[in-house]
């Protein structure tokens, strides 16, 4: 089946897709969703973490996804057709096939993403036992495996982001995410909630 007859039966039988914001932990997938919001998308969002010193513009997760490996019945998944969630890109494999997903998969430089991390345990008073090149071979492993999964799946549409690329052309980016949700969006108001000053740790 040719994959936009395939992509029109599952719409048909499975309903309108969820748009999951998804990647690495500090890979940028907060500043996608504040994108998306801009640009006019509900979001599947419950405000229980709150913004800090290390997500000033905020999280912007759903509590109930942390659980998505032990809830069988993931019974808030039917409301969320038509709106846009975030969700690592280790817990995607979570997800049921009985559902439509438009997955926008952000991207970052390992080793920005291994410092973003060190920076927030930091200021948590937390520490990790993992020395670097084995975390850094764990991220990669993750990575790879989601975009594996994205690219197979037939429950799942993948556009892929670099999070460098965002933040240094966020229209491109905008217009981009415009077109793999189906138009109409405000695109001058997702480029614009872009903000170059919070790419703190560069490769």
């Amino acid at each position: 089946m040719a994959p936009g007859i395939q992509r029109l039966y599952r719409r048909l039988r499975y309903g309108q897709p969820i748009v999951v914001v998804s990647g690495l932990p500090r890979s940028g997938t907060s500043m996608a969703m504040k994108m998306l919001e801009a640009g006019g998308v509900p979001l599947v969002v419950d405000g229980v973490r709150t913004a800090d010193a290390d997500n000033p513009k905020g999280y912007y997760e759903f509590e109930p996804v942390k659980d998505l490996a032990r809830d069988p019945a993931k019974a808030w998944l039917p409301g969320a057709r038509g709106r846009a969630v975030k969700i690592i890109s280790h817990l995607l494999k979570e997800l049921p096939g009985s559902y439509n997903y438009k997955v926008i998969l952000l991207v970052r430089h390992l080793d920005e993403v291994l410092a973003s991390q060190a920076k927030m345990l930091t200021r948590r008073g937390e520490g990790s036992d993992t020395p670097d090149e084995r975390m850094t071979e764990l991220l990669g492993d993750d990575l790879w495996r989601a975009r594996y999964l994205l690219k197979r799946a037939p429950h799942f549409d993948l556009l892929e982001l670099d999070y460098a690329q965002v933040v240094g052309d966020p229209v491109t980016a905008a217009r981009q995410l415009d077109e793999f949700l189906g138009g109409g969006l405000d695109v001058d108001r997702m480029a614009a909630v872009v903000d170059p000053a919070l790419y703190r740790n560069r490769a």
